[in-house]
């Protein structure tokens, strides 16, 4: 083969090859993204099965420590309801979002509903002790008093697993925004210089007051970590984070707001923003922008 023809061929063998090597690496990459992604949605299906079984279980344990056959009733109305929302949700894959974003909404509702719940029959409890210790002077009704007595000391602890479940925090009115260097709010990434995410946590006044960390991770399209926070520990496993912030929480409704320098490049797509608290996952929503 003449020299000339001979070295323009290896140059093109070279460069094919190259090619398909970057190829398989890509092919790779974004297969790996993809799988980090079924897995955090994986995670949030599971947190979520997770937390309408305890409440399921929750209806079960507060109809053996009541003596109202109207209250009764409507726990079971509950459970049956809480238990209908986690077949459904069993039902479902993890990448079935709008279902996904259906039933976090009822999950919210039914953890709301408890709570009330949980709040009624510690009153109830509460005025049953005080008819207690008005009865207990009563010769004639010392006995049932008794009872009513051990009854209460034997429902404690149970109520305070209720109350802690109860105590539980949640993001609501999730936001993210993008920002140009003047703090102009944008719908395209291209000129994006700053990330802002807003969310409020609910007002519940069985938590606990104090100084909380909030962690903050954003997905990026192709599924991984946007920024490079650090881990923390959830569920036995370390998970990356994007931001974090310390908030005193007094019970009321807080807004909160964090920010994020941009400092890599930014493409259009969906971002999932995802919000722990306390070694639980309490709100994500997902945004797009071009």
């Amino acid at each position: 083969m003449n020299k000339k023809v001979f070295i323009p061929v290896i140059i093109f063998v070279l460069a094919l090859i190259s090619g398909i090597v970057y190829l398989g690496y890509s092919l790779n990459e974004q297969k790996q993204a993809n799988k980090d992604m079924q897995e955090l949605a994986e995670l949030d299906k599971k947190e979520m099965e997770n937390e309408y079984q305890r409440f399921a279980e929750q209806y079960s344990e507060m109809k053996t420590a009541i003596n109202n056959d109207s209250l009764v009733e409507q726990l079971t109305q509950e459970q049956l309801k809480t238990q209908k929302l986690l077949e459904e949700l069993r039902s479902l894959k993890a990448t079935d979002a709008r279902e996904i974003t259906r039933l976090k909404k009822e999950l919210a509702t039914c953890r709301a509903v408890i709570r009330s719940y949980i709040l009624e029959i510690d009153s109830l409890n509460r005025l049953n002790k005080n008819l207690t210790e008005e009865n207990t002077r009563v010769k004639g009704q010392y006995e049932e008093a008794t009872r009513q007595i051990e009854g209460l000391n034997a429902d404690k602890q149970n109520l305070s697993e209720k109350v802690a479940i109860a105590a539980q925090l949640n993001a609501t009115g999730i936001a993210m925004l993008a920002k140009n260097k003047n703090g102009k709010n944008l719908d395209k990434l291209k000129k994006c210089r700053t990330i802002q995410v807003n969310f409020n946590i609910a007002r519940n006044v069985t938590a606990t007051n104090g100084v909380r960390t909030l962690y903050v991770i954003i997905t990026k399209p192709n599924g991984t970590v946007l920024g490079n926070g650090g881990t923390f520990r959830y569920e036995n496993r370390s998970l990356q984070f994007s931001m974090k912030k310390a908030v005193e929480y007094t019970g009321e409704e807080t807004p909160v707001s964090m920010f994020w320098n941009v400092n890599e490049t930014l493409t259009g797509g969906t971002y999932k923003v995802s919000i722990f608290a306390d070694g639980s996952m309490i709100g994500s929503r997902s945004f797009s922008f071009k």
